[in-house]
């Protein structure tokens, strides 16, 4: 299916320089971020208290929110729980207060807003299981990275796996070094976006690389810029499609889907927009750099005709 079709090859490689030059900046700059100000880690990684309250009506979170907030927890997070009537309030560690003083704390400001409020659990996550759902995350892009890398390094070529990697790499930076600039809550939900993107980014790349492939077949006598400037041109269509309809939806979890879901439709997008570029004007041109060519993707069968053809 496509939406339309360009006649003439649209010359990206000829830009390789520039994007790559403005994907180091931005990378830079992210990891600066990162280094600088860090990422503001939420109750799942840093501990905290976790309530549950309940209402006989359907609970106003937004009321809520705004009383938690006065009290002076504005990195609270407040969530419908099971259903309609039961909420979950993810609270800070407060210096200077147990989890009892300030589950008590909250729970007064609450009564004094509506006096039907009942508390039905508290938890506290202590730092440890933070700390373990740091490294187990952690691990889990680097596994994440290494099977893609393997994955694409049997499919295509070792050159396209290191491309791909690098660009998948240059998302995932750029999304944390946003979260870190701006000091938005690094959560698990967070977490998930971020994994999500790799996946997203790297299947971008292999419709790209795929065509890539077939073209140094077609198209004997191109240059390797001319191949690759082909394979994106051509699957343009695609793309827009592609792009189009999961940023459409992904929008719309970020303007309709409530705090809950802010951050992780949040870090989608950002990883959408920047998995576009990175596919076509950051995974291509290193490629295309690492000395890529016809010799390194066909197999003995298919060179033997085209040698034999030669004059």
């Amino acid at each position: 299916m496509e939406l339309f079709r360009i006649k003439k090859d649209i010359p990206f490689m000829s830009y390789g320089r520039l994007t790559t030059s403005i994907s180091l900046i931005t990378f830079l700059l992210s990891v600066a971020f990162l280094a600088i100000k860090g990422l503001n880690l939420g109750v799942d990684f840093t501990g905290g208290t976790m309530m549950e309250v309940s209402y006989p009506q359907a609970a106003d979170l937004g009321k809520i929110r705004g009383t938690v907030d006065a009290i002076g927890l504005k990195d609270a997070t407040v969530q419908n729980f099971g259903s309609s009537t039961d909420v979950l309030i993810r609270l800070p560690v407060k210096t200077g207060l147990t989890t009892a003083q300030l589950s008590e704390q909250v729970l007064s400001a609450l009564k004094n807003s509506d006096s039907s409020v009942q508390m039905n659990r508290v938890e506290f996550v202590g730092p440890q299981v933070g700390q373990e759902l740091y490294e187990s995350g952690a691990l889990a892009l680097l596994l994440v990275s290494i099977g893609i890398m393997g994955y694409l390094s049997l499919r295509f070529e070792w050159r396209f796996a290191v491309a791909a990697i690098l660009a998948n790499m240059h998302d995932v930076v750029i999304i944390l070094g946003f979260f870190a600039f701006f000091q938005w809550e690094f959560n698990l939900t967070v977490l998930a976006a971020v994994l999500a993107v790799l996946g997203y980014s790297v299947n971008e790349s292999v419709v790209v690389f795929d065509r890539v492939r077939e073209n140094f077949r077609k198209m004997r006598k191109a240059s390797v810029p001319e191949v690759i400037n082909n394979a994106i041109t051509r699957t343009m269509s695609r793309t827009v499609i592609t792009h189009f309809c999961t940023q459409l939806m992904v929008l719309s979890m970020l303007i309709f889907g409530g705090e809950v879901l802010h951050n992780f439709s949040l870090a989608l997008t950002i990883g959408i927009l920047f998995g576009i570029y990175s596919s076509v004007l950051v995974a291509s041109p290193i490629v295309m750099y690492l000395g890529v060519s016809r010799e390194n993707l066909i197999t003995g069968a298919e060179k033997k005709p085209s040698d034999e053809s030669q004059p």
